[in-house]
């Protein structure tokens, strides 16, 4: 018979003990995520640090890169605007002058009814009317009846015929003036936009740009303040050449005295011997109608040159656009043709690679039982 009340080891039975109490241990902290420090992979996770640490010191340097960017664009939109108020305040500076130096109140129809001074200035109406050797009742002047009646009216319808002329003279200059800046004024205006938009590709090429646009926008304010002087010079000889014309050919000065002189002074004229204007001054009236005439033919030809070369050039922009908005769109419709080929030929090779894993690699599926086997022992 066998002998089964043998005595037990209690040395063996103890290191049994012991090391299933390891083993209990030792499985707790290998099991429990928080509080395990076994098979951690350092250098992994100091990777991750510092990919951390560049990744935010990239996201820094690119948000300070904005940063500058949106500083620079806000100080050239500021430069733009401070032109734009300078161009102004220079234009109203012009006006002003302009109003200043040609439109003075002496110069206005009216200004001899409101003239302070016209009491002073003013010449007796009639000499011999107001002779003291005529009293009243003898009725020698009624309303209308003055001798220089004709004279003066004819005069002042001619003084009207001037200033008429001259006043649209120097409206048509303006209105050409103030086209022309207004012509510069837009095309600088593209050309800021362009440099504007170019700053967002380069700084350097963008510093370059704005010098560039600064020094041509120097230069074309100069070339206009220079422009604008010399026509004020030109318009000033012109009025004065126009005053001395006005003078030389009117019809106080250029009247025979001979024939018409009168007995009561030389500024009275006899009427009934007054023959008119001389065939020289009839002559030079009509040359003067001619050279009129053949300069309003010139700058209308000029005009109408100019509309049509504006013309060109605005047809062919339009052509060049339409060319380019083509060429943009064919290439664009080229490039989606490429891309559908590009994802088509990408589609199957991923559908062929998805068969390829689904019936070569993952043939051997694992089941339950094989993940059982794990987590069984801290070993």
């Amino acid at each position: 018979m066998y002998k089964l009340d043998l005595p037990v080891d209690l040395k063996q039975a103890a290191a049994i003990e012991r090391r299933r109490n390891m083993e209990k241990q030792r499985q707790s902290r290998i099991f429990n995520a928080k509080e395990r420090i076994i098979g951690v992979d350092v250098q992994a996770l100091e990777q991750q640090v510092q990919d951390r640490a560049v990744r935010e010191e990239t996201e820094a340097a690119r948000a300070e890169a904005f940063a500058a960017d949106a500083i620079r664009n806000d100080k050239v939109v500021v430069m733009m605007e401070q032109r734009q108020e300078q161009d102004i305040r220079n234009l109203n500076m012009a006006v002003n002058d302009f109003r200043k130096n040609f439109q003075v109140p002496e110069t206005r129809r009216e200004f001899d009814l409101n003239d302070p001074d016209g009491l002073k200035k003013d010449k007796p109406a009639r000499l011999t009317d107001d002779d003291p050797r005529c009293g009243i009742s003898g009725v020698q002047k009624l309303d209308g009846e003055d001798l220089n009646f004709t004279a003066r009216k004819k005069y002042q319808q001619e003084q009207m015929r001037e200033w008429t002329k001259a006043q649209i003279n120097e409206r048509n200059a303006s209105d050409m003036n103030q086209k022309h800046a207004d012509l510069l004024y837009e095309m600088k205006a593209r050309e800021l936009d362009q440099r504007a938009c170019e700053l967002a590709t380069a700084e350097e090429e963008c510093r370059r740009q704005i010098n560039m646009a600064t020094k041509n926008f120097n230069l074309a304010q100069q070339r206009e303040k220079e422009e604008q002087e010399a026509m004020k010079r030109q318009q000033h000889q012109d009025d004065n050449y126009t005053e001395l014309s006005n003078h030389i050919y009117g019809d106080m000065l250029t009247e025979n005295p001979a024939v018409a002189q009168s007995a009561f002074g030389p500024h009275r004229v006899i009427t009934d011997r007054w023959k008119g204007m001389s065939p020289e001054q009839l002559a030079d009236v009509r040359n003067r109608q001619e050279q009129q005439r053949q300069e309003k033919e010139r700058l209308a030809m000029e005009e109408r040159l100019r509309n049509e070369e504006w013309d060109k050039q605005r047809v062919d922009a339009d052509r060049a656009a339409v060319i380019l908005e083509r060429r943009e769109e064919r290439l664009k419709k080229e490039l989606e043709k490429q891309q559908a080929h590009e994802n088509l030929r990408l589609g199957a090779e991923q559908k062929a690679h998805v068969d390829f894993l689904d019936k070569e690699v993952y043939t051997n599926e694992p089941t339950a039982q094989y993940f059982m086997q794990f987590n069984k022992t801290s070993r």
